[in-house]
C-alpha cells in the first residue's frame, strides 16, 4: 500500500483503484476530490468514489478488498437512505475511502460522462462537471451547495446547462430548486 501514514487517504484511493480494477468494478471519484478537479479546492482528508456495481456483489468486493489488505466495513442504508450502501476501507494509520453504491436519482448515464485525471503516476475517474453539481445540490449540505456555486462559477469548461438540469431534476424537487437559486446567483 502507498500510505505512509495518516493523512493519505488518496492514496489509498489509488490502492483501491487496483482493486476495483482487478475485479471490473467501475469507480467515479466524489466529493471534495471532484470539487478540487471541478474547481473548488478545499483542504480535507477524505476520499469517496461513487461504484457502478449491483448491491448483492457487494459482500464479494469488500472480502476481495480484505484479501488485498484493507480494512473494509460494509454498510448498508435503510428504505430512508439515499444511499443504499457504502462500503468503508481504511488502513492501520487511519486512512479512510468511502465507496457508495446505489445513489438514488443518480443518472444511470453519469459512469459515460466520466473524466480521467492523472494522480501520482496513475489515472483516477472523476464524475463530469454537471453530475457533480446535481449530486451537491442534491445533498444540500452549506459546504455541498458552496461547491457547486464555486463549480458553476468555474469557466475553465463549458457546461452543458440543459444536461445540468435534467440530471438534477432526477434527484428530485429540492435538488431542482437549490440549481435553480445557484444558476440565478452565477
Amino acid at each position: 500500500m502507498r500510505a505512509r501514514g495518516p493523512g493519505q487517504s488518496t492514496l489509498l484511493l489509488l490502492d483501491a483503484t487496483q482493486v476495483l480494477a482487478k475485479e471490473k468494478v467501475d469507480y467515479a471519484v466524489v466529493g471534495a476530490l471532484a470539487a478540487a478537479v471541478h474547481a473548488a479546492v478545499r483542504a480535507t482528508t477524505d476520499a469517496d468514489a461513487l461504484l457502478s456495481i449491483a448491491l448483492p456483489r457487494l459482500g464479494s468486493l469488500a472480502r476481495a478488498f480484505k484479501r488485498a489488505g484493507f480494512e473494509a466495513k460494509l454498510r448498508r442504508g435503510d428504505a430512508e437512505d439515499p444511499i443504499a450502501a457504502l462500503l468503508v476501507l481504511s488502513d492501520r494509520h487511519g486512512n479512510r475511502v468511502d465507496l457508495l453504491s446505489g445513489l438514488r436519482g443518480l443518472d444511470p448515464e453519469a459512469f459515460s460522462r466520466l473524466i480521467t485525471v492523472p494522480f501520482q503516476g496513475a489515472t483516477l475517474r472523476v464524475i463530469g462537471r454537471e453530475d457533480f453539481i446535481a449530486m451537491k445540490c442534491f445533498a444540500g449540505g452549506p459546504q455541498d451547495i458552496a461547491d457547486a456555486r464555486e463549480t458553476l462559477r468555474s469557466h475553465n469548461v463549458t457546461m452543458n446547462v440543459e444536461l445540468l438540469r435534467r440530471v438534477t431534476r432526477r434527484f428530485g424537487r429540492a435538488a431542482a430548486d437549490v440549481l435553480e437559486g445557484l444558476l440565478v446567483m452565477t
